[in-house]
């Protein structure tokens, strides 16, 4: 749970920290405005993902289900800059299908915690994994990093590509390469 009054202390003294004075008329309102923001950019710590992969549907096909560029926004947790890009993600039925939409809703809830983009991978595999039960599971994402951008390096445009594979994935190559030449 976000506790909005820790977060509002907590800006004021880094502000202070800066050398800025907190109560100059475009700072005044900061510290909420961060507050509020942050219930928003990490609402995920709270969100229980098992909730989007449940409502399930029977589905004949036993071939692969993708579902690819869907955008993501997450936080670095050594840093605390963003990282953003686009996750795809990829299963293999086993009797049941999903709601499309619950992919994406997967994705958001675990991109909207602290954390860093090869736990965030594993975590949407897994869950698919442990709430889906499909025959196998296989997540990639691509990410540009702020923390590689705009400071440290320096190095715009690098991305950062994860991959996951369960189940099926794991056991069959091919099927990742089938998951990769649709991705392309």
């Amino acid at each position: 749970m976000i506790d909005r009054e820790k977060i509002e202390a907590a800006v004021r003294l880094m502000l202070e920290g800066l050398g800025e004075d907190v109560n100059r008329e475009g700072l005044i309102g900061t510290p909420d405005r961060i507050a509020r923001m942050c219930e928003e950019i990490y609402g995920g710590t709270d969100e229980e993902v098992a909730v989007h992969l449940s409502k399930t549907f029977p589905a004949s096909s036993n071939e692969i289900v993708l579902e690819k560029d869907i955008a993501l926004y997450s936080m670095c947790e050594h840093h605390l800059l963003p990282f953003y890009g686009k996750a795809h993600v990829a299963y293999v039925p086993d009797g049941r299908v999903v709601g499309l939409s619950k992919l994406a809703r997967t994705v958001d809830a675990f991109a909207r915690r602290p954390q860093i983009q090869e736990q965030l991978t594993a975590q949407i595999a897994d869950a698919l994994m442990t709430y889906l039960k499909p025959k196998g599971s296989m997540v990639v994402i691509e990410a540009e990093h702020m923390c590689m951008t705009m400071r440290g390096i320096r190095k715009p445009g690098a991305q950062t590509i994860t991959y996951v594979c369960r189940g099926a994935f794991k056991e069959n190559p091919a099927l990742c390469e089938r998951v990769f030449s649709m991705i392309r």
